[in-house]
Parts: structure tokens; C-alpha cells; sequence
């Protein structure tokens, strides 16, 4: 039997590879952005953040893109919604995923111009870009234009604004649809984290402990 792995295509593996390697120079990079923003200045927007980080990957650990894709082949989603493309890494596993599904589409956000246009190229040299829908903007409005059921659902934007995200897809999942959102130890995602555990919000929910944990709810 002849099996498929777009993962271990060599376009898509040297993507990933060159971009897990950029990535580990993240901490250097944001610390060079904190100390650029002028003492006691305001809390940065979303957008005025995206902008200021637009060299930091933020990307999901390599084992958490292959879980993402073990989830995505076994539930064979018609529909991927992303909150948070950044450059493409988790991007990808869910699109490798859906296209050895044979079937589906990956639609994901991102606020960044800069970092959405480089991820299309990347989306491009690796043949998945058929697949992948890159909405440019804030995520609450954007997915707002969206129509159709939301499958699978990673969220892995700004963690304070995952909860808002979550609710405004809410309408769109069905019952037995998996959300998954990562870096769990992060305070920012308290609030979405108070809201899937607590079961009258309806959502099964565990911690999967890879790197800084993904939750994994299931809506009920």
C-alpha cells in the first residue's frame, strides 16, 4: 500500500526546516523590538504589535504541527479556520494534512501584511497554496465575512483575543468540532481558558502537554 506524507515533501520539510531554524532567533528579535519602543509608552494595539513584531515567528512547536496534523487526518475537516498564520509553520501542517485528506481547505488570519504576504510565497513555493485562504486584517473582522461551517479550529493569534474569536465562530461549529489553542502557560489566555474548561460553556476540554501545552476542547 502506498501511503502519503505531504509533510515529508521536500518543499514543504525545507519550508519548515528553514523556518523553525529563523524562529530560534526569536527571543533576540524581541528583545530588540521591546527595547526599541520608547519608555513608558502606551500598550501597543493588536495591529501597532503585529506591526512591531513583524520579524517574530511565534511559531507552534514541531511536535505540536505534527499533532495538528494527526488531528486534522483523522477528522478530515471540509473547513480549517486559523486565528494567527504568522510566517506559515502551523499553516502548513494543516494544509499537508487536508491535501492528504484528498478533500478540504484551510482559511487563516493574519494581521501582519508583511508576514501574510511572505507566508503566500512560501504557501506558493511549496504547492500548497491551492489549499490555503489568507485573510489579511483583525481576525474579528475578517472571519466575520466568512460563511459556512468552521471545522477545525487552531487558535494561535494574540491570546487575548482568542476568546473573542472563539465566540464570533461559535454559530459555525458543530457539535464534535475540535478547537485547539496553544501556549496554554501564557497569562494572556486565561480568560479564554476559564471559558473552555468551564463545561456550561459547552466544550470538553483537555490540556495536551507538548512545548507550553495546547488545549484541546471538543464542542459538545
Amino acid at each position: 500500500m502506498t501511503t502519503t506524507n505531504t509533510l515529508e515533501d521536500p518543499r514543504v520539510a525545507s519550508a519548515l526546516d528553514r523556518m523553525f531554524r529563523h524562529a530560534e532567533q526569536d527571543e533576540a528579535t524581541s528583545r530588540r523590538v521591546r527595547d526599541a519602543l520608547p519608555r513608558g509608552s502606551a500598550p501597543l494595539s493588536p495591529q501597532e504589535e503585529a506591526d512591531a513584531k513583524a520579524e517574530v515567528y511565534m511559531p507552534i512547536s514541531a511536535q505540536g504541527g505534527r499533532l495538528l496534523y494527526n488531528l486534522v487526518r483523522a477528522t478530515r475537516p471540509a473547513t480549517v479556520v486559523e486565528f494567527g498564520t504568522s510566517f506559515g509553520i502551523s499553516t502548513l501542517h494543516l494544509a499537508a494534512a487536508v491535501r492528504d485528506n484528498g478533500k478540504g481547505r484551510v482559511i487563516s488570519t493574519e494581521l501582519s501584511a508583511a508576514k501574510a504576504a511572505t507566508a503566500r510565497r512560501t504557501f506558493a513555493e511549496t504547492g500548497l497554496d491551492d489549499l490555503i485562504t489568507v485573510l489579511e486584517g483583525d481576525a474579528r473582522d475578517t472571519l466575520a465575512t466568512v460563511t459556512g461551517s468552521a471545522d477545525f479550529v487552531l487558535l494561535d493569534g494574540w491570546k487575548d483575543l482568542c476568546l473573542p474569536v472563539l465566540q464570533l465562530l461559535e454559530p459555525r461549529l458543530a457539535p464534535g468540532t475540535l478547537v485547539i489553542a496553544d501556549d496554554v502557560v501564557l497569562d494572556d489566555l486565561a480568560p479564554y481558558l476559564d471559558y473552555v474548561r468551564d463545561p456550561r460553556n459547552g466544550y470538553q476540554s483537555v490540556t495536551f502537554p507538548v512545548e507550553d501545552g495546547m488545549e484541546i476542547s471538543c464542542r459538545l
